[in-house]
C-alpha cells in the first residue's frame, strides 16, 4: 500500500459579526453548525463526536471526533472516513481529515474566523478533487454563517432541504429561480456566487433559505433549496415549509436554451 505523504490543505478566513463566545458556539456545537452549514448532531466537548449529514443516502454522512475544545478561541475535529464521500473505500490510504477553527476578536465588535483543513494522501486525482470542491463549497457556507450571526445568533434551528431536476445549465436554472422569487415572502440578502443566492424569510416563522443550482451533466441541473428556520414553532411548521418549497421548485419553468 502506498504511504500517504502528499500534503493536502485548504484555508479560508472571514470576518463575522458578534462576540467570540457567540461565534465559537456557531462553529463548535451541533445546533450552531446546523444553522449555517448542514444538519449535524453529536455530543459536545473534548473527545465528543459530530456527525455531518450531507444527504440521506448511504455514504452521505461523515462522523468526526472533537480533538480541541477551547471556548471561545479554538475548536478542532478529525474525520477518519472522508474518503467514502468520494466513493472510495473507508480504508483508503489517506490520513484523517483534520479541521481547525480559530476565532479572534477585533476592536469593532466582530471576529475573524479562520478555518484550516488538511490531510495527507497519495497524490491520487480524487484527493485533490475533494479539496478543490471543498474550497468551492466553504465560501458560500461562510456567507450563511455571516447571515446567521447577523440575524439569528444563538437561536435553535430547524433545517430542511428540497431539490428538483431541471433541464438546462446551472446559471439559467438559478436565473429562473431568482425570477420566481416574486412569489415568495422574503428579501434577497446577498449573492454568494454565480450559482447561489440567499433569501431572508419573513412571516411568522423567520429564517433564511439558500438557493443554488448544481450542474449534474447531460444538460440536467439540480435546483436546490436549503432552509434554516428559527422559531419555537418551526418544528411544527417545517413539514409545511418543505412541501411548499418542493411545490415551488417542481413548478419552476426554465426557459429553453
Amino acid at each position: 500500500m502506498t504511504t500517504p505523504d502528499v500534503p493536502l490543505r485548504f484555508e479560508l478566513t472571514i470576518e463575522v459579526p458578534g462576540p467570540p463566545e457567540q461565534v465559537w458556539d456557531a462553529l463548535a456545537t451541533a445546533n450552531g453548525i446546523s444553522s449555517w452549514m448542514m444538519p449535524t448532531d453529536g455530543t459536545e466537548g473534548l473527545g465528543g463526536t459530530l456527525v455531518f449529514h450531507m444527504g440521506e443516502g448511504e455514504g452521505e454522512s461523515s462522523p468526526a471526533e472533537i480533538t480541541a475544545w477551547e471556548r471561545p478561541t479554538r475548536v478542532a475535529y478529525i474525520e477518519p472516513e472522508w474518503a467514502t464521500l468520494m466513493g472510495q473505500d473507508k480504508d483508503a490510504a489517506v490520513t484523517p481529515l483534520a479541521t481547525e477553527f480559530l476565532v479572534e476578536a477585533t476592536s469593532g465588535g466582530t471576529c475573524i474566523v479562520r478555518v484550516v483543513t488538511s490531510a495527507f494522501g497519495t497524490g491520487a486525482d480524487w484527493e485533490q478533487e475533494f479539496f478543490d470542491e471543498m474550497g468551492k463549497g466553504w465560501a458560500p457556507f461562510f456567507q450563511h454563517l455571516r447571515l446567521y450571526l447577523t440575524h439569528f445568533p444563538g437561536q435553535t434551528v430547524t433545517p430542511f432541504h428540497v431539490v428538483a431536476e431541471k433541464k438546462g445549465g446551472a446559471e439559467v436554472v438559478l436565473s429562473a429561480m431568482r425570477e420566481a422569487l416574486s412569489e415568495v415572502e422574503g428579501e434577497v440578502d446577498q449573492l454568494s456566487d454565480a450559482n447561489r443566492l440567499l433569501l431572508r424569510l419573513g412571516g411568522s416563522v423567520p429564517g433564511y433559505a439558500a438557493l443554488y443550482a448544481h450542474d449534474r451533466g447531460d444538460g440536467v441541473t439540480g435546483a436546490n433549496v436549503s432552509g434554516y428556520l428559527f422559531s419555537d414553532s418551526a418544528p411544527a411548521h417545517v413539514d409545511r415549509a418543505r412541501a411548499q418549497w418542493q411545490a415551488w421548485l417542481d413548478a419552476l419553468t426554465v426557459p429553453a436554451g
